[in-house]
């Protein structure tokens, strides 16, 4: 396999090139096979650059781009009006094949756009779905779609369900679980939607769809794949984070109410870092684009370092999958 090439939109997110530009020269440090393009604004991103020590230059390349996607602008604006912004360019490096992967933390509707315009979807796919891995119980859930698609028809969750199934396996699962995020359980919960996709589910050749699952079944690890729509996802990611930051600031603050609670703390402190470093946010970020002709994967926009050095991270382990190529090689086993 050759050197791993991935364009970097390092003008996106809420930090910028200031995060990114760091973040991608560490993990050059990191992956000493890996390739990186950062692709922005070459003046700034050169004496970003400049600050950083032991740069290894070959393996590192800045592409000029002159406009930037706010994360405000609608997707049609970025669509049309701005051909020569860092998201884009980084996306044609991709479908041009100067590189293999795309990482961005910029507007996700406009990456979607974006991504759907120069990229196009897989045979059998409508619209791609981000997908990321959420600690469970029992390990992982893939769960999509987290905030792509924010109206879904059933054929659409159909289809998220295929793809996150076929990821699950390229990534080691045998027969993954499948199910359906509703209100309940029983069948006669749900809106429409839930139920007609649950019907076409049912009848889909080769996915092990095991039915409706709740939130709180997510977190259990009583499936591996859980498919909603991107509002619905969006929603649960969000509110996962943000459980996770609050369980963290509140087992702080008990452990700093007295001088036996301090001591307490200090006994418990290594199995806290461990719990802390599983459930972080950072080390988790990345949601990939399934149904894509191409690996895009979105970062978080408020990632920090760590953060989207994650989310590179996460880029290069597709490429090392080969999952798009692997996904349609498996889409027309189960979308007949």
């Amino acid at each position: 396999m050759s050197a791993p090439i991935i364009a970097i939109d390092a003008m996106g997110g809420d930090f910028g090139p200031h995060c990114i530009v760091p973040a991608s020269i560490a993990c050059l440090a990191e992956y000493p096979s890996l390739h990186l393009v950062l692709v922005g604004q070459s003046s700034l991103i050169e004496s970003l650059i400049a600050r950083q020590p032991g740069v290894d230059r070959a393996r590192l390349r800045v592409v000029e781009a002159g406009e930037v996607i706010g994360m405000n602008e609608r997707p049609a604006q970025a669509l049309r009006g701005k051909p020569d912004s860092s998201m884009r360019v980084s996306l044609e490096l991709l479908r041009n094949g100067q590189a293999q992967a795309c990482v961005s933390a910029g507007n996700t509707g406009a990456l979607m756009a974006l991504s759907r315009h120069i990229l196009k979807t897989l045979p059998g796919i409508d619209r791609p779905a981000m997908v990321t891995a959420i600690p469970t119980q029992q390990g992982f859930c893939h769960v999509l779609d987290l905030g792509a698609n924010v109206d879904c028809d059933a054929e659409h969750l159909q289809q998220f369900a295929v793809m996150g199934s076929v990821a699950a396996e390229v990534q080691g699962k045998p027969r993954p679980r499948v199910a359906l995020l509703n209100v309940g359980t029983e069948e006669i919960k749900g809106n429409q939607q839930v139920k007609l996709a649950a019907s076409l589910l049912q009848q889909t050749p080769g996915l092990n769809y095991i039915g409706f699952i709740e939130g709180d079944g997510l977190y259990r690890g009583e499936a591996d794949v859980v498919v909603c729509d991107g509002f619905v996802g969006n929603i649960l990611l969000k509110s996962s984070e943000g459980l996770a930051a609050m369980i963290s600031t509140r087992l702080q603050a008990l452990f700093n109410a007295s001088w036996w609670a301090r001591l307490v703390g200090l006994l418990a402190m290594p199995l806290l870092r461990r719990l802390r470093t599983e459930l972080a946010p950072a080390q988790h970020n990345g949601a990939s684009f399934l149904g894509l002709q191409g690996i895009v994967v979105k970062s978080h926009g408020s990632a920090g370092h760590e953060g989207f050095k994650s989310a590179i991270g996460h880029a290069l382990r597709e490429i090392e999958e080969n999952l798009p190529q692997r996904l349609h090689s498996r889409l027309g086993e189960h979308l007949l």
